[in-house]
């Protein structure tokens, strides 16, 4: 076992859940390196082509449709496919509570401890574009860096939270169709990967975060509507912040129901819980992991629009309507909002009487409005397909002019390049990296500075 100063306390309490021989094997499960993965934006982009197409190295995680484990030498944080929102970088054991939570296009989706946003990238893109997604984090820092992972990612029909969940609860009442929470805790299951994960537990070990979950548990309880799912993970191993936490769920809300997850190769059931899912580190290519779904009894009604989404439109300015000419994508003008000269696409479902929360963002943020122009923003170019932009320019991934590009670089178009007049959107090989504005052989570059390339 490699050296580290994890407590007799917690060893002991692992012998106990484990029992001699898996113990053993736990600790074995030391010496082996960590695992390093990521997983592709299938809003985008298939696995298959994402594959054919990349040069690094990668191996499929075998229950995860669209993950894959890469090698730890390899930098693809820095390769101009990340910045253009084809894959997030996810250790391949927390792919697995976004891939069991079964989300359809057109739900109302809550994930309610979200940040960075491993999980919510997968929620969103399973939504396809339709329904709505509350990604929240009680973590205002926290909520900035899911923001930015999102709208990486392209995902239009967001809103981005930073709310305490019984804040959410009397906001919302039993309004979700699917629910996820990534619950905080003593992370035991990372220590294998993360050392410093370690010193945390010192400090709070898992009663303290079993308090915190019970808590958090029963505010979701409440803002899931009958008919719909609700799936708690955790990345410990500690029975009191996983199945003692279920069974409290289960015993202070009749309405909800356990539902049996499937186990695959190398996964094991729930200790003394059955149906639950937990995953260790000596069994599975990942790290430690658990997992239990529950439904709320009763039916799924059909969403009715309370009238309170739709408020007496004016005209939109004419710059705005003016770029939006070149605009392919669908987007409904009962759905635009101008606040304080920021153009929103609000999403389905969102419901403006909920103004009183802590929003970092309501829908897509399509630009601003600037004296007399109006300046599209880094996240609608994200969210837009090549083809449905009037101009566009698409570089190989090896032209120079990419990294330039994610820099924040000028332009120059090379010798017989068409000249461009006015924006374009930028691409990589036909993926959208942002916007520039041609004066004809010049592209002044409007890639949003703080996602720059460092």
């Amino acid at each position: 076992m490699k050296e580290r100063k994890i407590s007799e306390e917690f060893l002991n309490r692992m012998k106990d859940l484990l029992g001699e021989v898996e113990y053993e094997a736990y600790l074995k499960s030391f010496d082996e390196e960590r695992l390093y993965g990521l997983r592709i934006n299938t809003l985008k982009i298939t696995p298959e082509k994402f594959t054919n197409m990349t040069t690094l190295k990668l191996k499929p995680v075998p229950w995860i449709h669209n993950g894959f484990y890469y090698e730890g030498e390899e930098r693809p944080a820095k390769d101009p496919y990340y910045y253009a929102g084809l894959y997030y970088l996810q250790e391949p054991s927390a792919m697995t509570p976004a891939s069991l939570l079964p989300v359809v296009p057109g739900d109302k989706v809550l994930d309610l401890c979200a940040a960075p946003g491993g999980k919510s990238t997968e929620l969103g893109a399973k939504l396809k574009g339709k329904g709505l997604l509350v990604s929240n984090d009680i973590s205002n820092s926290r909520a900035k860096a899911l923001l930015k992972n999102l709208e990486l990612w392209g995902i239009e029909n967001i809103c981005v939270t930073s709310e305490e969940p019984k804040k959410l609860k009397e906001t919302f009442g039993e309004f979700f169709d699917k629910i996820l929470v990534d619950a905080p805790c003593s992370g035991e299951g990372m220590f294998r990967k993360d050392a410093d994960m370690v010193k945390s537990y010192e400090e709070h070990g898992p009663e303290y975060y079993a308090a915190i979950q019970r808590e958090i548990m029963d505010q979701a309880a409440d803002m899931l509507a009958p008919g719909g799912y609700l799936l708690y993970s955790t990345c410990t191993f500690s029975a009191c912040e996983n199945e003692d936490i279920i069974r409290r769920t289960l015993e202070g809300h009749e309405e909800m129901e356990l539902i049996g997850l499937p186990l695959f190769e190398g996964a094991s059931g729930g200790i003394g819980l059955p149906g639950c899912l937990r995953l260790f580190p000596y069994k599975i290519k990942g790290e430690g992991h658990f997992m239990a779904l529950l439904k709320k009894k009763g039916s799924q009604a059909a969403y009715k629009d309370d009238g309170k989404t739709v408020s007496k439109q004016s005209p939109l300015p004419a710059e705005l309507s003016n770029f939006l000419s070149m605009v392919s994508k669908p987007l409904e003008r009962s759905r635009i909002r101008i606040k304080n000269d920021a153009v929103y696409y609000l999403p389905e479902h969102f419901q403006e009487n909920t103004k009183g929360l802590r929003y970092l963002r309501t829908g897509l943020l399509l630009g601003e409005m600037k004296k007399d122009r109006f300046e599209p923003g880094q996240a609608f170019a994200m969210a837009l397909k090549p083809e449905e932009f009037k101009q566009v320019v698409s570089w190989e991934k090896q032209d120079d002019r990419v990294i330039r590009y994610l820099k924040g670089e000028t332009i120059s178009l090379k010798d017989g390049e068409d000249p461009i007049k006015g924006w374009c959107l930028i691409c990589v090989e036909g993926f959208p990296l942002g916007f520039a504005k041609g004066s004809g052989a010049m592209l002044k570059n409007k890639y949003y500075p703080g996602w720059r390339w460092q």
